[in-house]
């Protein structure tokens, strides 16, 4: 059996009970060091195989040699296993195996979009497009292409992965592209931590955020047309509401 598990944008609170679950019974645990160190003790005293980054096929070939000798494991992915995760790449490296005896269960968890959209608000509650500022496997203009439509379509954007060690102009190009369709003083913010130690944020205007320096820890949200800040937070009207002669009525759903 192959647990695909998205262990949460954080620590132990943001782990669903499902994912625990997961975890208590896989007799061995595979995965990303960082993802490995964030889980509860108890899950650290089973057996573990660590992997470093970029290392993602390794850790798939790794758990179904375990699962295909009688384990339980456990694959963690920080987040939701889904996105930008370890369901896709786990699965893949099974059928090229063509061995169809171990069963697999994917359990989502929370990704950093939602973990990071509550920090700041109400950012997501309408359309929104999430997309990955890295290009070690997604080439840049393709990124870019992505990001220039989006924001023509009036989608919020929500970018993982905005700066690293070896690419710190991804956000200042990303926010460029973007305002070949949106204004400058578009409502932005980022996450840095998301529901970890050490959580930070910070409200700001996407010409602002053109020029601020973020690392792989953060998640960054670009509104909309209509989003707002409304007493120090994001929020991006669906239409729940609507004001008419200075009164506020309900819409229904």
């Amino acid at each position: 059996m192959i647990f695909i598990v998205g262990t949460g944008a954080g620590g132990e609170l943001e782990t669903t009970p499902r994912a625990a679950q997961a975890l208590e019974r896989a007799d061995v645990i595979v995965g990303y060091k960082t993802y490995i160190d964030l889980l509860p003790l108890e899950f650290k005293r089973k057996k573990v195989f660590s992997f470093a980054m970029k290392q993602e096929i390794m850790r798939c070939r790794q758990a179904a040699k375990l699962a295909l000798a009688g384990h339980d494991v456990a694959v963690v992915s920080g987040g939701d296993a889904g996105v930008y995760g370890m369901a896709g790449p786990m699965l893949e490296v099974l059928n090229a195996l063509g061995d169809t005896s171990v069963e697999v269960e994917v359990i989502p968890g929370v990704t950093a979009a939602c973990s990071a959209a509550a920090v700041l608000g109400a950012p997501l509650t309408h359309d929104f497009a999430v997309v990955s500022l890295s290009d070690l496997l997604t080439p840049w203009p393709l990124i870019e292409k992505r990001l220039t439509l989006a924001a023509k379509a009036d989608f919020v954007l929500c970018l993982y992965n905005p700066a690293s060690r070896t690419r710190k102009d991804c956000l200042r190009r990303a926010c460029d592209a973007v305002m070949t369709a949106r204004n400058g003083v578009t409502p932005s913010g980022w996450v840095r931590n998301a529901g970890r130690e050490g959580q930070a944020y910070k409200i700001l205007s996407l010409r602002e955020l053109r020029d601020e320096s973020l690392d792989m820890c953060c998640t960054v949200v670009i509104g909309n047309p209509g989003t707002k800040i409304l007493s120090g937070r994001m929020v991006t009207p669906r239409g729940y509401f609507q004001e008419k002669a200075g009164e506020i009525d309900d819409i229904d759903d």
